[in-house]
């Protein structure tokens, strides 16, 4: 092939052009699937922690909820023994 376009340089110089052109947009695809494959990921990790801060308000929001923080030695603080 490369010896019968030696005789059509015009023709030569267009298929060129185009390969050229072709290997632009499959690194354009690449590019745009990554990006649309980072901004999925993004979105669905601002999903799950709108999703979990929901849970945390709506526990929080129940009446008799009490949550106490836990010492250091890991048990609740219930006060000093009699």
């Amino acid at each position: 092939m490369e010896e019968r376009l030696k005789e059509y340089p015009e023709l030569k110089a267009k298929i060129e052009a185009m390969l050229g052109i072709i290997e632009k947009a499959a690194e354009a695809e690449r590019w745009i699937i990554e990006e649309l494959r980072q901004m999925g990921n993004e979105v669905l990790q601002g999903w799950a922690r709108r999703q979990q801060e929901k849970k945390e308000q709506e526990y929080n929001a129940k009446p008799g909820v009490n949550r106490k923080e836990k010492t250091s030695s890991g048990t609740r603080d219930w006060g000093k023994s009699k």
